[in-house]
């Protein structure tokens, strides 16, 4: 499950920077696996899922309203808000090209889409359902969600599994292609501005991509500590030791603030920054990376280059209809 540990191990297997890192566009479709095909069907139930607030416990939260697929697949909250107005100690991912992931959630505790997809329904802060037979109950009690999961999954199929698998198909078909990189990855030269190119070249000597890798500039599935050289002015400031990140989930010392590392695509719209959603512009996570991650000083000039590629990452959205939810005509939901 997890793959790549340091900077160390990741940077001998990727070897010299500049030889290895290579131009990828994004594909446009994500791989399904075998037990959870994609079709048109288990998509549209899917999509109706995602964005029913009836899943939490007080009907007011969505998976949409953490991952907002009208804006940058976020809240862009420091730390998102669940039920009740609670706030959790860490800021949202996106969704968008998650399906590219190897592992999901900040620390990478789940192995898959389907396995993220049931963990926020049930948990006190987010969604805050007591169980997941009370979530199977709710939906069995809505007709239009008993013909919704008859389509997809065949009679009688209203199950946490299916749910999941539903939810799941829809998000790996949040891809969004056709950024002016992926232009230039393609052969279109004139895709990217002097400056954009610059600012690729710069993140390439860097070694910027020996951890943010592949197409969808996340590593697919590598782990790193952040950070990995201390700064305590910083530190006093954005407080990004507090979370220890995996070591949450193993209660391992030599996992202590290894995180996931997340994608650059769409990096532009994801405001705030960093796990705690601590940093509020572009400009300063890439100032703070150079330092801590690199040990570099970085120059304004270097930032403004940087940062005009990281724009360059933004892609296409796919159209999207919004869903009508199965309603409960002249009945109080509960």
């Amino acid at each position: 499950m997890f793959k790549i540990r340091t900077l160390a191990t990741a940077l001998a297997l990727a070897g010299s920077v500049s030889v290895a890192w290579a131009l990828e566009a994004l594909p446009t479709e994500a791989p399904a696996p075998a037990e959870n095909p994609t079709t048109a069907e288990k998509v549209e139930l899917g999509q109706m899922l995602y964005h029913d607030p009836r899943l939490s416990s007080t009907g007011t939260v969505s998976c949409a309203s953490c991952h907002n697929t009208m804006l940058g697949g976020e809240d862009n909250r420091p730390n998102s808000m669940g039920v009740n107005g609670q706030t959790g100690g860490r800021s949202s991912p996106t969704v968008w090209n998650s399906a590219f992931n190897a592992v999901q959630f900040w620390d990478g505790r789940a192995a898959s889409l389907e396995e993220q997809a049931a963990g926020p329904v049930t948990n006190p802060i987010e969604m805050g359902m007591k169980s997941w037979d009370d979530v199977v109950a709710r939906l069995k009690a809505i007709e239009g969600y008993q013909q919704a999961f008859e389509k997809a999954f065949g009679k009688d199929s209203i199950s946490k599994d299916n749910v999941t698998k539903a939810i799941a198909a829809y998000e790996r078909t949040l891809i969004t292609p056709n950024s002016p990189y992926d232009k230039y990855a393609a052969g279109d030269k004139s895709a990217l501005t002097e400056q954009q190119v610059r600012g690729m070249e710069k993140a390439v000597e860097l070694g910027c991509t020996s951890c943010h890798s592949g197409p969808a500039f996340n590593g697919a599935g590598t782990f790193q500590m952040f950070p990995v050289n201390t700064n305590a002015y910083f530190e006093a400031q954005y407080h990004f030791k507090k979370d220890k990140g995996l070591a949450e989930v193993t209660k391992k010392a030599e996992d202590e603030h290894m995180f996931k590392v997340p994608t650059l695509r769409n990096i532009a719209l994801t405001a705030p920054y960093f796990h705690n959603g601590s940093v509020q512009t572009l400009d300063q996570a890439v100032k703070l990376m150079g330092k801590l991650q690199l040990g570099k000083d970085l120059s304004k000039e270097e930032v403004a280059d940087i940062v005009a590629f990281l724009n360059a990452l933004t892609g296409e959205f796919p159209k999207q209809k919004m869903p009508v939810l199965p309603a409960t005509p002249g009945t109080a939901f509960n």
